[in-house]
């Protein structure tokens, strides 16, 4: 399914012209320039496997079958999710690969992301109940959202994960 690119939030106007407000841009895979996609990949790479010191195969045959969210902001990537319709990686509706550049973190970039990425399910899909499997040390910033713990902690490569279900 592809869907043409289109922004979601913001205020608009002058305001998210303005370079200290994030300009968010949803995407399917096709839709992603070749620069876009290679900013996206160098960013999780940065994040992922460089600053988690994490070797994993993060191109994992999903991109195709996401909806991309970039954040924008200062004129670089600076906020990425993946978004996918229920039955792709849960029965639920997801997004996954979350992650704000390293000097983004810490000015609420992170919690106007996962909005983002809640906004962008329920816009292409419809409000739905969303899964996520979430490092463990941030369940205390995704309950802030209103995703709760549902008891099924795992490792994914070497991190410890569990499972979390926010409710329609």
């Amino acid at each position: 399914m592809t869907f043409k690119l289109w922004s979601i939030g913001g205020r608009g106007g002058a305001a998210s012209a303005r370079a200290d407000v994030p300009v968010w841009r949803l995407m399917a895979f096709d839709d992603l320039r070749v620069g876009e996609l290679y900013e996206v990949l160098r960013l999780r790479s940065e994040v992922f496997v460089v600053e988690q010191e994490c070797l994993f195969q993060d191109m994992d045959g999903a991109d195709r079958q996401a909806m991309h969210l970039l954040g924008v902001q200062h004129g670089e990537l600076r906020a990425y999710a993946r978004c996918f319709a229920a039955g792709v990686k849960f029965p639920e509706a997801s997004f996954g690969r979350v992650l704000t550049r390293l000097s983004a973190r810490g000015t609420g970039l992170g919690h106007a992301l996962i909005d983002q990425a809640i906004a962008a399910i329920n816009q292409v899909w419809g409000p739905q109940a969303i899964r996520i499997g979430a490092q463990m040390q941030l369940a205390g910033f995704y309950g802030e959202h209103g995703f709760v713990d549902v008891g099924k902690t795992y490792l994914e490569d070497g991190i410890p994960h569990l499972e979390m279900l926010r409710a329609v």
